[in-house]
């Protein structure tokens, strides 16, 4: 019988680059459901820096319920556990390789999670994290802080922005890249322009926008080269107690302030499916009720997931 076996080959003789050929193919789910435990072999392999250039966390979502009050939003227990499980596992075995990471519209994600993803994600350049409810100012900033090679955010809208942009053009030199998904009011512009003046690509798409904010943006923003304003809900706010008129087509000291731009995406059409959508959701697009994955289109290619 020794004879008979003498040159069986185990997992662990298995060629670690056929492992990792194998292991790209896998889901999050199945990345952190054990694989590194089967021997040494499996082990070094999905901890190889090529599985987790991109850690795409947009599998899971929260399961919650909408309240009246802050924060919001209350977060089931249990999917909460189970996201907590998946990403430390993930960020254990990408042994700080992440440089781009990616969060579920519908994933809220609390402080001491941020914390945990910041300390292990010291190379990160990409964060796509759209819900904001259950962090605070203090724990974003934190997270900033230790991402100095951040180049591109994709993130909601919120109502006092000069903390994290000031935060982030104190932090992240390299940063260029900027995705608001939801309003973009004359505060949010003006902070953009006076913390963020290098930004290189803007994207707005897909919601309410205010003609004063994005002239604010097309003047203040010198270095913009890209500006995606694709499917919004363009409003004129006229002094009181005039009515606020929503534009159907760009004016001309729009478009002559957008001309210096290498790309300047814009769609109004009537006949556009997204363009009815955002109109009909008043500029405050509810991505829960269209398709699973619409959230993540971007006519920018590098803001799309």
């Amino acid at each position: 019988m020794e004879d008979t076996y003498t040159g069986l080959r185990t997992w662990n003789h298995m060629d670690i680059d056929t492992l990792v050929k194998i292991f790209q193919n896998l889901n999050i789910f199945e990345l952190t459901s054990g694989v590194g435990h089967v021997c040494r072999a499996w082990r070094l392999a999905a901890c190889d820096p090529l599985l987790w250039k991109t850690l795409d966390m947009s599998l899971l979502k929260s399961n919650y319920i909408k309240t009246q009050v802050k924060p919001y939003v209350y977060v089931d227990d249990r999917s909460d556990k189970m996201f907590t499980r998946v990403l430390k596992i993930a960020l254990n075995l990408s042994l700080g390789n992440i440089s781009t990471l990616i969060f579920h519209y519908d994933m809220y994600i609390k402080d001491e999670q941020l914390t945990y993803t910041a300390k292990r994600c010291p190379r990160l350049k990409r964060l796509v994290m759209p819900a904001w409810n259950l962090i605070r100012k203090t724990g974003i900033c934190q997270a900033v802080q230790m991402w100095k090679d951040l180049e591109s955010l994709t993130m909601p809208s919120i109502s006092n922005p000069p903390y994290l942009m000031e935060e982030i053009s104190k932090s992240c030199s390299k940063f260029s890249e900027l995705k608001i998904m939801g309003p973009c009011d004359v505060l949010f512009a003006s902070t953009l322009t006076e913390f963020l003046p290098n930004l290189k690509v803007l994207s707005l798409r897909c919601s309410i926008l205010r003609t004063d904010a994005l002239i604010i943006i097309l003047d203040g923003l010198k270095e913009l080269e890209v500006l995606n304003i694709s499917h919004c809900v363009l409003v004129e706010v006229p002094p009181p107690p005039q009515p606020r008129r929503v534009l159907r087509e760009l004016d001309k000291p729009i478009l002559e302030r957008a001309s210096r731009l290498k790309k300047f995406l814009t769609c109004m059409s009537e006949s556009c499916i997204m363009c009815q959508r955002t109109r009909n959701d008043e500029g405050l697009i509810r991505w829960h009720e269209y398709e699973e994955d619409l959230w993540k289109v971007d006519e920018v290619s590098s803001l799309a997931i």
